[in-house]
């Protein structure tokens, strides 16, 4: 085309087309889908934006940097192994993000993988066959059985998906906590040790020399350096094969199968492949477990271990590396508060002050409700003392700031009897169920005695038995999460077009 012709092409089309207007090819819709991604707005968008922008390996070694500086802050050794399982957490919520969130796939038996490692290691080095490989040759080991066994689960779920993956997955569960449950007795010979478990199981070694599990009484921090090193060599190999084709691929798996497989891609390879990676991460973190407890028992790999590492990678965002190390430090932070009563009230109030102030800003409503509620508290907590003195003179769970002030607003008897506790948890769930289909100013007059009943059940019913309200706890998260960002924290909103 010369010269001439083409001035004639671009003076008989309208600027407007050629720059605002549709284009031939393209969607605009869709290229505008990033505008529909539901990001946030004002000063929190445009921090996040900032926050996006910095380079991945930056935040990795500000994390790891922090981490380790944590011992020269706390001396104490609860809090040096606290910080240890939070760096297996994480590693346990990147090898479920690679299975789940890169690949999606719904695999229910994920700490099955977890345990693997655990026994691997425990099974050649320790005195149960009087073995003892070093952990330069135990450790590797763990994480190639523990891959091996992945791939192994998944040949038989390649052609499946969704729920029935998830049948498939949760039966190689069972079948695992089967055989460590009864592994005294296979084949005329003792494995696993049965409930009892493995025993004196030997500690990581470095350069020929054993580390000591404690020193003094105290943790020792060496294990934490350990398993800082593992997450962060793990971290940047997910990283890479995330981004390679293969990575790549696993997205396209997750967003559409049958498109994946349409266009030519492997899917059943795909979904092995994923699968080994995931559980070869848990095998992983098993034998650092096992190596620092000494020990190995069938009842640490339970359902709610499972329940709470998918917990914090949907806090996270599926998906998202960082928001999956986020949402472990979260989960794992938040289930020791809530194991000392003090702490627990203490939060427990704060969110719920927090959680009005984002509900209902600074305005006349937020100021109806709280004051409602306090009216409410103390009014019924004097109507309660005056009927019976027993209904106001139990002593709340735990100590802290806060108990003394509760007890002189929230109705804890001397004895709770025992059709209250039901009554009040199923009366509780109603109440926050019918919230959902009223509106206007009768969800405002609701909401008071709502909380109230709250504050009843939280100092009366869940204060007392700390272990199943943890995992209440968590259960609310996670329709919390589903329900104001499905995506998680760092996670994208999918767009889809119907």
């Amino acid at each position: 085309m010369d010269e001439t012709r083409r001035e004639g092409i671009e003076e008989a089309v309208p600027a407007a087309a050629t720059t605002a207007g549709p284009r031939i090819g393209q969607d605009e819709w869709v290229a505008r889908s990033g505008e529909r991604r539901g990001g946030r707005g004002g000063w929190l968008g445009m921090l996040e934006a900032r926050l996006r922008s910095v380079p991945w390996w930056v935040w990795l070694v500000l994390f790891v940097c922090v981490a380790a500086l944590l011992p020269v802050g706390f001396e104490s050794g609860y809090v040096r192994r606290i910080a240890f399982d939070t760096v297996i957490f994480i590693l346990l919520a990147l090898g479920l993000n690679v299975v789940v969130g890169w690949g999606g796939l719904l695999d229910l038996g994920y700490i099955a993988f977890f345990g693997v490692g655990a026994y691997t290691y425990a099974v050649v080095s320790s005195d149960k066959f009087d073995l003892h490989f070093p952990s330069y040759a135990s450790i590797p080991l763990a994480l190639v059985v523990g891959g091996i066994v992945g791939l192994l689960v998944g040949l038989p779920s390649r052609r499946l998906v969704g729920d029935y993956l998830a049948i498939v997955t949760l039966f190689f569960f069972q079948i695992f906590l089967a055989v460590t449950n009864n592994g005294e007795n296979i084949f005329g010979g003792d494995l696993t040790g049965g409930p009892n478990g493995i025993i004196n199981i030997d500690p990581l070694s470095l350069f020929g020399r054993n580390l000591p599990i404690s020193t003094d009484g105290i943790f020792n921090v060496a294990y934490l350096y350990v398993a800082l090193a593992f997450f962060a060599i793990v971290f940047v190999a997910l990283r890479l094969a995330n981004d390679s084709r293969t990575g790549r691929a696993w997205r396209s798996l997750r967003e559409d199968p049958l498109a994946a497989e349409m266009m030519g891609m492997p899917v059943s390879w795909l979904k092995l492949t994923a699968f080994a990676f995931g559980a070869a991460v848990a095998a992983l973190s098993g034998s650092l477990v096992t190596a620092l407890n000494a020990s190995v028992f069938p009842q640490t790999f339970e359902f709610p271990l499972l329940i709470t590492i998918y917990t914090m990678v949907i806090l996270g965002g599926a998906g998202s590396q960082a928001g999956v190390v986020i949402g472990a430090v979260l989960i794992s932070v938040l289930l020791e508060v809530l194991r000392e009563p003090g702490d627990a009230r203490f939060l427990f109030y704060f969110a719920g002050v927090l959680a009005l102030f984002g509900a209902l800003k600074l305005s006349v409503r937020l100021a109806v409700v709280l004051g409602g509620t306090l009216a409410l508290g103390f009014a019924a907590h004097a109507v309660a003392g005056r009927i019976d003195d027993a209904w106001t003179s139990g002593v709340p769970n735990g100590g802290g700031k806060l108990a003394g002030w509760v007890s002189d607003w929230v109705i804890v008897p001397t004895k709770l009897a025992g059709w209250i506790t039901p009554t009040s948890y199923l009366l509780l769930v109603t109440v926050i169920l019918g919230l959902t289909l009223v509106k206007g100013r009768l969800r405002i007059a609701l909401i008071v005695p709502t909380l109230y009943l709250a504050a009843f059940v939280w100092e009366n019913v869940l204060l007392a038995k700390p272990e199943p309200t943890r995992f209440v706890i968590l259960g609310a998260i996670l329709v919390a999460v589903m329900i104001a960002r499905p995506e998680g924290l760092l996670g994208e909103r999918r767009v889809e077009i119907i």
